[in-house]
């Protein structure tokens, strides 16, 4: 069988399909640099800076702030010392970072104030200033019951820089306060708020009640426990210690032990190396029946002054009691209760107690003693 030939290509139509192609890369290649000139490569070169201006009143009242305060704001890192046992009689002893916080400059001698609870359970306690240089430092004296303790380094009075100390007494509601940090040795954190509330009361490590703390908005976070909470003229006006917050986080309510109690605290580890507190005179046990009966006088102090008697029991078999049932005309029904009013009093004072004695009440009037 015969089969049909193809036609032969025309050389005229192989012509028009390559000048077809090449106008069509021409064009390509146009397009294609436009692209490059328009596309994102020119988008990837730094945009022109648009002037600010100046900074504002407010900013700048903070930069001048922290700029003041900052010096004074130390960081404060602890060890605790381990041993093992590398034989029958070996033993490894090694030191290992305990915990970090904060602390700021009290005086020229070098005296650091910090929380009780940055440094508790450590071995060693180690303070770094503004300038980096970080120096051991020894443990002067605290107070458990309002969670301050005083530490001490060897540094040079050039190198430090004490803050200024406020009050806390005449503080408001609503006013601007600062916390300020050195949570990690190197660098300074600041956060700005107001204060939310006065008088507040939180617990302390040994379960005492520290009244009259301060409740601020400003975030304290970890590590700025022992840092100083200052008002809008940079001084010291509270110690900030614990925070509450729902979620575990710093976005909650943040708390400071007020600067007045500190002001007087301080100097007194400074001297003594403990608080003398100020003391009634009587030792106290709870009864659910009784109350708080008196089970034991203090020899010379103000309670044995008064006349008020311990617990006795008669040959026959009877039982005398005198039971605290107020301080100063407040119902006290625990010893927490009796520590809330006594906190803020000096040794010296007066204060009126009243004992339930065989079923009269007995108005005493007993001056505070330092306490055993």
């Amino acid at each position: 069988m015969d089969y049909e030939q193809p036609p032969a290509p025309r050389s005229g139509n192989n012509f028009l399909t390559l000048l077809l192609l090449l106008v069509s890369a021409f064009l390509l290649g146009l397009v294609a640099k436009e692209w490059m000139q328009r596309g994102p490569a020119s988008q990837a070169a730094p945009r022109a800076v648009t002037p600010r201006g100046d900074i504002g009143p407010n900013e700048q009242a903070t930069i001048d702030l922290v700029n003041q305060v900052s010096p004074s704001v130390v960081f404060v890192s602890t060890s605790s010392v381990r041993r093992e046992r590398t034989g029958l009689f070996k033993m490894k002893v090694y030191e290992v970072p305990q915990g970090t916080g904060s602390g700021f400059v009290w005086d020229k001698a070098g005296h650091i104030v910090t929380n009780l609870h940055v440094i508790a359970d450590s071995s060693r306690a180690d303070v770094t200033l503004m300038d980096g240089s970080t120096w051991e430092a020894k443990l002067v004296g605290y107070e458990d019951n309002k969670d301050i303790a005083v530490l001490q380094i060897d540094a040079p009075p050039e190198k430090l820089t004490p803050i200024s100390v406020g009050e806390s007494a005449n503080l408001q509601v609503g006013q601007h306060v600062m916390a300020v940090g050195n949570p990690f040795g190197f660098d300074y954190t600041c956060t700005t708020g107001i204060i939310g509330g006065l008088g507040r009361e939180i617990e302390a490590a040994n379960k005492h009640p520290i009244q009259g703390v301060i409740q601020t908005d400003a975030a304290i976070n970890p590590g700025n426990s022992g840092g100083p909470l200052v008002d809008s003229a940079g001084r010291l006006i509270g110690i900030n210690t614990a925070i509450f917050s729902p979620t575990g986080t710093s976005a909650g309510i943040g708390f400071a032990v007020p600067v007045d109690p500190v002001n007087r605290i301080v100097p007194q580890l400074i001297k003594h190396g403990k608080v003398i507190k100020p003391d009634i005179g009587m030792t106290l046990q709870q009864y659910p029946q009784f109350g708080l009966v008196v089970t034991r006088i203090v020899r010379g102090s103000g309670a044995e002054k008064a006349g008020i008697n311990p617990i006795a029991v008669d040959r026959w078999g009877r039982v005398y009691l005198d039971i605290l049932i107020a301080v100063e005309g407040t119902p006290v029904q625990t010893e927490r209760d009796v520590f809330r009013i006594i906190d803020n009093k000096q040794i010296g004072d007066k204060i009126t107690v009243t004992i339930l004695r065989q079923g009269a009440k007995l108005d005493f009037e007993i001056v505070l003693t330092p306490a055993p």
